[in-house]
């Protein structure tokens, strides 16, 4: 049986408590720690006596959002912006309608889902997707019932003319397969670097051939491929990249390109592909070891559990386990485990497992959720710039190793005057612009700063 739309919104309610529990109680205490806040004052004012003695983490969605609104300032301004503040007053609103039992359109119950969506991926949490896919889900749903619609009301007594005369638009334009099967999904069409890494989206984005055939091949996007498959080969080209784009300006997709181009399944035969190893100097182009990292996809907070039974904390850690699985990773294991930088042997791992291509987009998503103090799995917010250090003069002396690094373009300037709102929001909060700028600093001292498209291209 269908869920109605108020039950949509208490699963999403429910799934926002889950992810939102850990982040919140951590920020908290770490902010307790310093004695800027009160454990037991929130406690006894924002939770109410019936979740007093339990862990923030357990209390539900309202308890959960009402502190985060409370002592905003206090904790939470650091990690967050103001972007996350709006969704964090608007899910507050939607959740008291829910527990109301009020009515909800499909419009309200998609837009309480796109903001608990929103919210859970500024932190994070894996939950993001479980909400995302509800609400694909939901916008595929109100789809169909628009479609019926207009086809009842088209048959009316206009039909029995028009068919007489007219050719169905169905038998003039072929629709794809999935829109006329009814399995379209809005969300499959949306460039994502991580499930394409872990194995999922649509062939569009997941199988090389057909990405290539889809996508057009700007100067800049040439350059930069061209640029990949000569260092990939030991032949030169630039060792770091910082890909400076806006919100939306086709970073992710520059970074597929550059990860179906060095899978080792790149289609030779298309045109673009053939032109860029001709313009390269390379006859085929080489098999490398790719490594994704994508900031808001992963939480410090949280260790993750490989297949192979692996217990990853930090960001180099992941990295060693993506290049070389448990081998790679014992090279690093005691610096996974104290959360301290790994320093010369990122080197020694690139050097093994060359040909490398290391990806990472959203750092900055990760690196806010820092503390200053190594109270976290993924280690405290100044060791991310030690690491940051180190990964960018490791990729710099080993010869077959390329390192792209996406910042939002603002990064370049190093002052939020000139950042839109596109930008805030993929920066967060005060730690948020902070980690920017360092990033952006480290990162540019060895990086070629790179652009998707002319203006006249655009």
């Amino acid at each position: 049986m269908a869920l109605t739309h108020h039950e949509r919104v208490g699963k999403a309610m429910e799934l926002l408590r889950q992810g939102l529990g850990p982040f919140v109680e951590r920020e908290v205490r770490q902010k307790a720690v310093k004695g800027i806040v009160h454990m037991h004052d929130l406690r006894r004012r924002h939770g109410g006596p019936k979740v007093v003695n339990k862990p923030m983490a357990e209390w539900d969605a309202a308890a959960q959002l009402k502190v985060m609104w409370e002592v905003w300032n206090e904790v939470f301004r650091t990690v967050l912006g103001p972007s996350e503040r709006s969704l964090v007053s608007e899910l507050r609103g939607w959740r008291n309608k829910w527990a109301h039992q009020e009515r909800f359109s499909s419009d309200d119950a998609y837009r309480a889902m796109d903001s608990a969506e929103r919210l859970l991926t500024a932190v994070s949490a894996s939950q993001a997707a479980e909400v995302g896919a509800m609400k694909a889900e939901l916008l595929r749903q109100t789809v169909d019932q628009q479609t019926r619609n207009r086809e009842r009301r088209a048959a009316g007594p206009l039909a029995a003319k028009a068919s007489s005369s007219l050719t169905p638009w169905r038998q003039v334009v072929k629709p794809h397969d999935d829109v006329s099967s009814g399995r379209y999904r809005h969300a499959e069409f949306a460039a994502d670097l991580w499930q394409v890494h872990r194995g999922g989206g649509s062939p569009e984005y997941s199988d090389p051939e057909s990405f290539f055939r889809r996508t057009y091949l700007t100067d800049s996007l040439g350059k930069l491929l061209v640029g990949a498959l000569r260092r990939a080969s030991g032949a030169g080209g630039d060792p770091v990249v910082q890909l400076q784009t806006n919100f939306g300006g086709g970073k992710t997709h520059s970074m597929l390109a550059l990860y179906h181009l060095l899978s080792g399944n790149a289609p030779r035969e298309l045109d673009e592909v053939g032109e860029l190893l001709e313009e390269a100097g390379v006859a085929a182009a080489p098999r490398a070891k790719r490594v994704v990292l994508v900031g808001n996809r992963m939480s410090p907070g949280n260790p993750v559990v490989k297949s192979d039974g692996t217990e990853v904390r930090t960001l180099w850690g992941e990295l060693a386990w993506q290049l070389g699985g448990r081998n790679a990773f014992e090279k690093v294991r005691l610096d996974d485990e104290k959360a301290t930088s790994p320093g010369d042997r990122l080197r020694a791992l690139f050097e093994e497992y060359g040909p490398v291509l290391v990806l990472i987009d959203e750092w900055v998503a990760y690196a806010r959720q820092l503390h200053e103090q190594s109270d976290l799995p993924g280690g405290s917010f100044e060791t991310q710039f030690t690491f940051a250090q180190a990964l960018t003069e490791s990729a710099k002396v080993v010869d077959d190793c390329l390192l792209v690094v996406s910042l939002p373009a603002s990064a370049s300037a190093g002052t939020s005057s000139g950042s839109t709102q596109a930008d805030d929001a993929e920066v967060g909060g005060v730690r948020g612009r902070d980690a920017l700028n360092r990033l952006a600093n480290v990162v540019g001292r060895v990086a070629t700063a790179w652009q998707p498209a002319t203006s006249e291209e655009g």
